[in-house]
């Protein structure tokens, strides 16, 4: 758990790995990964594998309690294998943690791909119903526009599946990409991964956090920030957030709190002309 100010941010965890990374960022071979000293123990092994993890980040704010992405889902089938048809326990977990889903005040995804949307909906008695049924979702309009628009069976699945059931369910709001959700915690348009990817800022008290969404999938994209992604829409448009937001947050007291990143957040530093992320330690 963080706090930043008054708010609180939760981590609930759906799938951990270590992992080679090379098939997300591929100019990312475990030699590179190697090149990177920083990485070491806190971010990769010793054998160049990468640490990550799939979850969700609930944050309570001025009496809400906001749930930004839901992961991938159970019974949803995927291409990738290891997400294929999932029976995980998230759910449990999440109650566990102290946020029943019937008591989630809005649900907010970053950006529309498979591992931010699946928990959006649940299988029950053979249809997709909302798992927050008293929740706003929130997308913002530019990546609905988008994604809406999109032909490619793997795209039309996931739509049917996680994201027409909400809309059909009444449940939906799409936003700007600044939209202020409270006082203390709105979105950052971070462009470059999907056209309407927002980060989540976060400032009370004084103090500043931001929940990154997927504009960096792993810290060693602070060193090496012109590694893509391979599911990046805009390549150039990526690698031009990245710099604007590793440039912005460097040696400033701001906890950053990577989506997949695992440990899940950190403090940006310039290093060189780059920069690196120190762990949070508390």
């Amino acid at each position: 758990m963080y706090q930043v100010g008054d708010v609180r941010i939760t981590p609930v965890v759906e799938m951990a790995t270590t992992s080679a990374i090379h098939w997300l960022l591929t100019d990312a071979s475990a030699e590179q990964i190697l090149q990177i000293p920083w990485l070491v123990p806190h971010y990769a092994n010793e054998d160049g594998k990468v640490f990550m993890t799939i979850r969700s980040l609930v944050v309570e704010s001025q009496g809400k309690t906001i749930v930004v992405d839901t992961c991938l889902g159970n019974d949803k089938p995927r291409a990738v294998k290891a997400w294929n048809m999932l029976q995980g326990p998230f759910i449990d977990d999440m109650t566990s943690a102290g946020f029943d889903p019937s008591a989630i005040d809005t649900v907010l995804c970053t950006h529309l791909h498979v591992d931010h949307v699946g928990w959006n909906t649940k299988l029950v008695d053979g249809d997709w119903v909302p798992t927050f049924p008293n929740a706003r979702y929130l997308f913002t309009e530019a990546e609905w526009d988008y994604w809406s628009a999109q032909t490619e069976e793997e795209d039309v699945v996931l739509r049917s599946d996680s994201i027409q059931p909400v809309i059909d369910a009444g449940l939906v709001d799409l936003v700007p990409t600044d939209h202020k959700v409270t006082d203390e915690v709105w979105l950052e348009h971070t462009p470059g991964h999907t056209p309407g990817h927002v980060s989540v800022r976060i400032e009370s008290q004084g103090q500043r956090g931001v929940i990154t969404g997927d504009l960096a999938h792993h810290p060693a994209q602070l060193a090496r920030p012109e590694w893509s992604s391979s599911y990046d829409v805009d390549v150039a448009g990526g690698i031009a957030t990245r710099h604007s937001f590793f440039a912005g947050n460097a040696d400033a007291d701001v906890l950053v709190m990577g989506t997949h990143w695992e440990p899940c957040a950190g403090h940006i530093k310039t290093d060189g002309d780059v920069w690196k992320l120190e762990p949070f330690t508390g």
